[in-house]
């Protein structure tokens, strides 16, 4: 075995030792009984808002009020959110026009917590779909850590393009320490206290980010406050871009272009290592079979042999992340998906900013 093919290997088992800190939300029961708001922003989600309702009345522990902050959607949006209070403590608002500086979700929750009155505040995404055990889990885990407690959702695809995100949703995890006290935070779903919030500077502390959620967590950690982070699979989940494959480059291109920069490099160096390893493979298999240019083995036996590493790895490590299955085993596919949006992403840093929901936003 050459140095090459030693390499491969070293990045490959990189791949195996990145995935072991991915910790569920584990069980718990909470011991002591404090007033629970649930604060659900909506700009435009008539599809998914009923789910994330029906789960939310669904909860082993109840909320005692539930807010859903109308972000001047064009929808039935409000009309949904209000039909529902026969099954939930519902208030629905509607923030002031958004202001210079401030870009939309921080600007709704803000609102959101002014109105709220609850001791334990619980941001929900509006496509988020919380299992009935939800709720119990995170106030106990919260009662357990403090500060900031988030969960990212499980990623739940159901067409075929969809399936193309496979490597944004495994390589996010991949670039971030996740566990108690891990400095992460996932804006899907996040709980804390309301003081705590208001020690951190809550919203109006991250009023112009689009990616609101990594610069919060900072804000907690400033504040001396922990910030836990685990995955949702089995008690969270989530169809992220329902609407397109449009919607879905310009979603993962708003992150890319917004947080990468957050990511701490002993990560990142490790994530690009195995990146780099997953390139090759992806690579190799088509080259060695077309007589394409090749650096190294030639033989297809060999070829293949990484190839079928390299999907049987990708198979295994999302099972708890998302939906994806028939994708891994062509991953030159989603390879190809993930650069392409990078080199978009490159382009909107460059350029300065991104527009999403009808809104133009800043990436610098």
């Amino acid at each position: 075995m050459g140095w090459l093919e030693i390499s491969i290997l070293v990045r490959w088992l990189f791949g195996w030792a990145l995935a072991l800190r991915f910790p569920l939300l584990p069980p718990g029961t909470p011991c002591h009984s404090r007033r629970l708001s649930v604060l659900i922003p909506a700009r435009n989600e008539a599809a998914t808002l009923p789910h994330l309702l029906a789960a939310l009345a669904a909860q082993r522990l109840q909320p005692d009020e539930v807010i859903v902050i109308d972000d001047h959607s064009e929808d039935a949006t409000a009309a949904i959110a209000r039909n529902a209070a026969t099954t939930l403590p519902i208030q629905v608002i509607q923030p002031p026009p958004l202001p210079p500086g401030w870009c939309g979700k921080p600007w709704a929750l803000h609102h959101g917590v002014q109105a709220s009155k609850g001791e334990l505040l619980l941001f929900l995404d509006a496509d988020t779909e919380p299992g009935p055990e939800f709720a119990e889990r995170m106030v106990a885990r919260h009662e357990a850590l403090g500060g900031l407690v988030s969960v990212q959702p499980y990623h739940r695809t159901e067409k075929p393009y969809e399936q193309l995100s496979v490597l944004f949703n495994l390589v996010g995890l991949m670039a971030v320490p996740l566990g108690p006290g891990c400095g992460v935070a996932f804006g899907p779903a996040l709980l804390s206290s309301r003081g705590d919030y208001a020690r951190s500077g809550g919203h109006a502390a991250v009023a112009g980010k689009v990616v609101e959620d990594w610069f919060l967590g900072h804000c907690y950690e400033k504040a001396g406050l922990p910030v836990s982070a685990y995955l949702g699979y089995g008690q969270l989940a989530y169809r992220m871009y329902p609407g397109g494959l449009g919607d879905m480059v310009i979603g993962f291109d708003k992150n890319f272009a917004t947080a990468a920069g957050e990511v701490r490099w002993p990560w990142m160096v490790a994530v690009l290592l195995w990146l780099s390893g997953l390139f090759w493979a992806a690579w190799c298999l088509p080259a060695s079979l077309l007589g394409w240019p090749l650096v190294g083995n030639p033989a297809l036996s060999w070829n293949a042999l990484i190839y079928g590493a390299y999907a049987l790895q990708l198979l295994l490590l999302t099972r708890r992340v998302g939906r994806f299955r028939w994708i891994n085993l062509v991953f030159p596919v989603p390879v190809l998906f993930f650069l392409g949006v990078f080199l978009l992403a490159i382009v909107n840093l460059e350029r300065g900013q991104v527009r999403w929901k009808g809104r133009t936003f800043r990436t610098r």
